[in-house]
């Protein structure tokens, strides 16, 4: 009999429930890190991966979640995103989405105060999502409502040096 496998999204840069390195964040060169997953079900057609913050702006009175990089439509034969990815680079069909910076792309961690919980949530689909010209994280929610195979979380946290 088979065994099931588990989407399991990693990172060479920092273990799950572990702080995120200054060099992808505002304090450092505020590069994406790198990302690995394994485990994706049979049927999928395609990822999305989402990374937001919580605890914005403030952990101890969050009034919002902070977007900080959206992808989509990444193929399925897609197994990771090395260390600051170009758009150029990213695999061949994936889409970007808006942050909340308003702009298309990673935006690293930059806390204003506290230190911050960073979600990166990969999601498995059976379908892919096609061109919503440059859709935000609700977009992206909506669209692929219905369509999620398996789920993923990578945690970091991050606390600015100052």
């Amino acid at each position: 009999m088979p065994v099931a496998m588990e989407l399991i999204l990693s990172s060479t840069a920092f273990e799950h429930g572990g702080e995120v390195p200054r060099r992808y964040t505002c304090e450092g060169d505020d590069v994406s890190p790198p990302l690995e997953w394994t485990g994706a079900p049979a049927g999928t057609e395609s990822f999305v991966l989402i990374v937001d913050d919580p605890d914005a702006p403030d952990p101890e009175a969050p009034k919002t979640i902070w977007v900080h990089w959206v992808l989509y439509d990444l193929p399925a034969t897609a197994t990771s995103l090395a260390e600051d990815v170009p758009a150029s680079a990213l695999p061949e069909g994936t889409r970007q989405g808006e942050n909340d910076w308003h702009r298309v792309g990673y935006g690293g961690p930059c806390p204003p105060i506290g230190r911050h919980r960073y979600f990166h949530k990969l999601y498995a689909l059976d379908t892919t999502l096609g061109d919503l010209d440059t859709p935000t994280k609700k977009d992206v929610e909506q669209a692929m409502a219905g369509h999620i195979l398996a789920q993923a979380e990578l945690l970091g946290t991050y606390e600015k040096q100052r």
